[in-house]
């Protein structure tokens, strides 16, 4: 009997976004001897061409948290193991009230991409750490680990966030500078405002430099107020250069807005100071330096490979004096993008996480 894999990822809907990448590249890293199933979106509308690949239309938007509940209770009696693609704190208290004991080692997989940390967060940690003990958590970075390591957790353990594989034609990379460009969802924690910004400066200057932005919303399409409010801005700026994406882009359209590019992050530092960013490696795989906020994982992998610019200060001015850097100086940086990628399509390939959940 072929082993099956839950893969539990209620906020998946479609190919956009990097909750469908990770999964993507799960998917493609896996071969026909287990079955992945993936629990997703009641509305989802999702093709893969994996053999192996299994799809369950499941979750509602308002009551995912519920059914997680009931899901759990039902996999948990079966012997096939569970894998949180997008874990919380919550997933953890879940499959605790599910669980009719101690769940058995070897049976329960989380992926923790981030964890916003707090003292009443961590006791509570600690005290599901003695009640669960075999549960496997992974995270993408040491620091992010660590966290869960000190709570007691014994089978915490780096993971390298999974990135998009190459083909021959999914990466398309172009050594000319072409646009600037801001990629996957309007968040504000993703320093959409700073582009928003840095867009009306461009006006005000009279720049014809070509702009491209994503302004898709997170998982559900939604939006919350300060970014709708920016979206309605950005509109009314009507800079001539500026080309809005608003419509889900198939994996290779979106592979296709990184050619020629600056992709620019201005990602708060506080949120991402140890938070990986699919985009950033999207961004390399394709040959496209970065324009980031200093003291995030996105500055320390632009300077480890010398693929883009760090900036202090996310003042319009200062961030066009960034970019005009990396304009000047395109080629350079490019090429050290391209060496990026691949150096990170190695370190960072799914087939790591794969074997992590079949070992």
């Amino acid at each position: 009997m072929v082993p099956i894999i839950n893969v539990i990822e209620p906020t998946l809907m479609s190919q956009a976004g990097h909750c469908f990448s990770f999964v993507s590249a799960l998917c493609k890293a896996s071969d026909e001897r287990n079955t992945l199933r993936l629990w997703v979106g009641r509305h989802a509308r999702l093709v893969f061409s994996e053999q192996n690949i299994q799809i369950r239309n499941y979750f509602f938007r308002r009551i995912r948290q519920v059914q997680s509940y009931w899901l759990y209770k039902k996999l948990l009696a079966t012997p096939e193991k569970l894998f949180i693609s997008t874990a919380g704190r919550t997933n953890l208290i879940l499959l605790d009230w599910a669980a009719k004991g101690v769940i058995p080692p070897e049976k329960v997989y989380l992926y923790f991409h981030w964890f916003n940390s707090s003292e009443k967060k961590l006791a509570g940690l600690r005290v599901l750490a003695r009640k669960q003990p075999n549960l496997v958590i992974f995270g993408p970075t040491a620091s992010l680990v660590k966290i869960f390591q000190d709570a007691g957790f014994a089978h915490a353990r780096v993971v390298p966030y999974p990135v998009s594989p190459l083909t021959r034609d999914s990466q398309p990379v172009s050594s000319q500078f072409h646009h600037l460009l801001y990629a996957g969802a309007a968040r504000q924690d993703k320093g959409f405002s700073h582009v928003v910004d840095l867009v009306a400066y461009l006006h005000e200057q009279g720049s014809n430099v070509p702009v491209v932005m994503q302004i898709s919303g997170e998982h559900y399409g939604k939006y919350d107020a300060a970014t709708q409010a920016n979206i309605q801005r950005l509109k009314a700026i009507a800079y001539p250069g500026l080309q809005l994406r608003s419509e889900t882009l198939s994996p290779e359209e979106y592979a296709k807005l990184f050619a020629g590019a600056i992709c620019v992050q201005l990602y708060n530092p506080s949120d991402f100071a140890d938070r990986v960013s699919g985009v950033t490696l999207d961004a390399f795989s394709a040959g496209s330096p970065v324009v980031t906020t200093a003291g995030t994982w996105i500055a320390r992998m632009a300077q480890r490979f010398d693929a883009g610019v760090g900036v202090e200060d996310v003042a319009p001015a200062q961030v066009w004096s960034a970019v005009r850097r990396v304009m000047d100086e395109y080629a350079h940086y490019n090429r050290n993008a391209c060496a990026a990628g691949r150096t990170l399509q190695e370190e960072n390939s799914a087939k790591i996480l794969f074997q992590s959940l079949i070992e």
